[in-house]
């Protein structure tokens, strides 16, 4: 099990540290850190291993910024296309800005490994903050691997904020800045069955991503609510592009699939899916209604304008860079109580005009 410095230490490993741990001098640490000296590979074993425990960071900007340098809020993003998350983005960097931070964006490109190793990066590079946007993925070994990040780059004097996804579980000093996405998927729901539709096609994201589970999970919800099946056939995963809307609507067409409603999970699939009913004659609403999540600008420009669920992007942005400044603020670059903290911002439905009542194809 990795060793971490005394209670009594704060911030950041020094290089006194690391020789004191280590039982050699501070000119020993230096020579193997630097690789211009030759070394016993016995000390470079000892020395190295008490780099790894101690998370000692090196990297010249990094010991920059924590001299009282500019600070560096680095942003990790999916696509940088993406217009959801765009948002949280724009929120983050024009918070930074006012308060004259710098701002990194990095892509992750939908790989996890990426993300995890961009991750580790940003904390070798000494980020005031790394700022993930959008949905984790939902298994043991990567919520595992982040956690051990998050105290990692605490122990660097840095912080872990997530934006957009669930918190870690366990105490894992790590700030989430969320939306209430499974209330706002019952509510989008709710609105289609209470227009009266229910034979309705359910595309929430890919299986896997917890965005995609939350969404699944408010939708499930109010169909019980209105006691009606929610059948496992009617749910198409997959991306959040504009492809696999197209592509889900027109296969469950070829199928003959029964649907009088498309619950897209997000704007973009909403687009691709109407183009689908588009290319095989049917109107929407007139013949089938459809609704989407987000409320990106996409939403209003779309004929008809759609229905769907609004995200305080570009606010939970700005929430994540003051949550990250207050802690730089509060005194020894921690805010009292800050670790695990969870802030939640709400969503609503805005009512557009490509929902109405169901008409049977004949």
């Amino acid at each position: 099990m990795s060793q971490r410095k005394a209670p009594g230490d704060a911030g950041r490993a020094t290089i006194r540290d690391v020789a004191e741990r280590a039982g050699v001098s501070v000119a020993s640490v230096s020579r193997v850190l630097s690789g211009n000296y030759p070394v016993s590979d016995d000390l470079r074993r000892k020395v190295m291993k008490v780099v790894r425990d101690l998370d000692y960071v090196t990297n010249a900007h990094a010991r920059s910024l924590a001299g009282g340098g500019t600070p560096t809020v680095a942003i990790l993003i999916n696509n940088i296309t993406g217009a959801a998350f765009a948002h949280v983005a724009k929120g983050v960097e024009g918070a930074a800005t006012l308060r004259g931070w710098l701002s990194l964006v990095g892509t992750t490109g939908d790989d996890p490994e990426r993300e995890l190793a961009l991750v580790n990066l940003m904390r070798q590079q000494g980020v005031a903050a790394v700022v993930l946007l959008g949905g984790a993925y939902d298994y043991d070994e990567y919520q595992l691997r982040m956690a051990r990040f998050a105290r990692s780059l605490d122990a660097a004097g840095s912080h872990l904020v997530l934006v957009g996804r669930p918190p870690l579980e366990g105490d894992v000093p790590a700030t989430t800045v969320d939306y209430d996405n499974e209330s706002g998927a019952y509510a989008m729901a709710s609105h289609l069955l209470s227009a009266g539709h229910r034979d309705i096609l359910v595309l929430p994201g890919h299986a896997e991503l917890t965005t995609a589970q939350g969404r699944l999970r408010g939708a499930g919800r109010a169909f019980e609510a209105y006691g009606v099946p929610f059948e496992p056939g009617m749910v198409r995963h997959g991306p959040y592009d504009y492809e696999h809307g197209y592509e889900a609507v027109e296969t469950a067409l070829r199928e003959k699939v029964d649907f009088t409603a498309v619950l897209a999970g997000t704007d973009v699939v909403a687009a691709g899916a109407m183009q689908a009913l588009r290319a095989a004659g049917l109107r929407v609403p007139e013949d089938v209604s459809i609704v989407g999540y987000d409320d990106i600008p996409l939403a209003s420009q779309l004929t008809p304008q759609l229905t769907t669920v609004h995200v305080p992007y570009e606010e939970m942005g700005r929430v994540a860079l003051r949550a990250v400044a207050d802690r730089r603020e509060g005194g020894a670059g921690r805010r009292k109580g800050a670790d695990g903290e969870h802030l939640v911002l709400g969503t609503h439905v805005v009512v557009r005009h490509s929902v109405q009542p169901p008409r049977r194809r004949g």
